[in-house]
């Protein structure tokens, strides 16, 4: 696998590489809300930031484009960061208006599965902030659990993702 995801279709989502012309609306699913939780991205987020983002998205860090299968519409980014030769960190972010809905579970499962199947030996982690409740349910939804480990970005702590460990059996 490439970093980069050429196309992925859920039930609503299709997910592909952001593109330049996706600044404006990247811009504006990136409020406060996201800047706040997200260290790297300056606040406000402006359509040149945006643009910056997109045009270094490549080698270890790719971005990529959530988009309802209807219109098109950016609902959020999914990014796939390669740590290394045997780690891959996902993370996200999604607008106010897709939050809440079952998008982000249903995009983000989609990737994590797609990461597995072309690289089956690699490790796929993803850093939350313990305070981030509602991301941190969405990453045990899909079967991430704690590691304890400190993460790389302030605050954070390591989540890591084993198959079949989001399902319950009786």
């Amino acid at each position: 696998m490439t970093d980069t995801l050429l196309a992925l279709s859920t039930a609503r989502c299709r997910i592909a590489p952001l593109h330049a012309d996706d600044a404006a609306a990247l811009a504006a699913i990136t409020d406060a809300s996201v800047t706040d939780r997200v260290d790297f991205l300056p606040a406000p987020f402006t359509a040149a930031d945006a643009r910056a983002l997109i045009a270094g998205s490549g080698g270890g860090d790719v971005f990529h484009a959530v988009r309802d299968r209807s219109g098109g519409r950016l609902h959020g980014v999914i990014g796939v960061h390669r740590r290394d030769a045997q780690m891959v960190e996902v993370g996200y972010w999604f607008a106010a208006s897709a939050r809440g809905q079952g998008l982000a579970t249903e995009a983000v499962e989609a990737v994590v599965r797609e990461i597995a199947a072309s690289r089956p030996s690699a490790a796929i982690i993803a850093e939350c902030h313990p305070d981030n409740e509602r991301s941190r349910a969405l990453l045990r939804r899909i079967g991430f659990l704690a590691t304890g480990q400190a993460g790389r970005r302030p605050g954070r702590k390591v989540m890591k993702w084993r198959p079949g460990a989001g399902i319950d059996v009786c």
